[in-house]
Parts: C-alpha cells; sequence; structure tokens
C-alpha cells in the first residue's frame, strides 16, 4: 500500500509557474512509476507528465512539454512538478499517482494508488 499526498496548488496568473509535490508513505517508493494526471471540469482525467522509478525515463504530454517538468527525489519519497508559463487551459485537479508498472503507464487504470488531489487555477 502506498499512500499519496499532494501539495502546492493555487491561484496564479497566466505567464506563472507553480511547483506542485507529492509526498509518498508505505511501501519502497523507489520501485514505483510516478504519474501526474489533471481533470478539468467536466473532462476526463488525463497524464500529464509520468517519471521511471529511478528518474531516468520521463513522459510529457504534448500540451505541457517544454513548460512542466517531472521530477523524484528517492530519498525523500517526493515527486515534484514544475509548472512554468501556465495557461488558463491549466487549470484543472492534479492529481499524484503511483503504479507498479515499469513502462510509464498513460492510462488511470494502469495506477494502483492516487493522491487526493490539489486545485491549480490560472487566471487570465
Amino acid at each position: 500500500q502506498v499512500q499519496l499526498v499532494e501539495s502546492g496548488g493555487g491561484l496564479v496568473q497566466a505567464g506563472g509557474s507553480l511547483r506542485l509535490s507529492c509526498a509518498a508513505s508505505g511501501r519502497r517508493f523507489s520501485s514505483h512509476t510516478m504519474g501526474w494526471f489533471r481533470q478539468a471540469p467536466g473532462k476526463e482525467r488525463e497524464l500529464r507528465a509520468a517519471i521511471s522509478g529511478s528518474g531516468g525515463r520521463t513522459y510529457y504530454a504534448d500540451s505541457v512539454k517544454g513548460r512542466f517538468i517531472i521530477s523524484r527525489d528517492n530519498a525523500k519519497d517526493t515527486v515534484y512538478l514544475q509548472m512554468n508559463n501556465l495557461k488558463p487551459e491549466d487549470t484543472a485537479v492534479y492529481y499524484c499517482a503511483a503504479s507498479t508498472r515499469q513502462w510509464l503507464p498513460s492510462r488511470e487504470r494502469e495506477y494502483d494508488y492516487w493522491g487526493q488531489g490539489t486545485q491549480v487555477t490560472v487566471s487570465s
């Protein structure tokens, strides 16, 4: 079992930055692929970034490529999402998720553990 707690969301103006954190507890953190999903009102929850257990491989959705950076600190059992040049369309609830699969899965059902989510609102 892995417990995940996100923090760092908030309100920011377009062009600004936020850094989300996700603290994990429970089973060995470094053995899990970690992902950041987001869900906007009326839309499905979608993966925006993922990182392998070692941190050596990453994935970014096209909509955030070049603006968001996913990283992890296995000594602190924490994964981060640095979000730069934020746009109003980035407004959503952001969820941290953990998967035992090692190939950077992209689908919700391939992630085994979820955080409660943190709201990010970008004003224009």
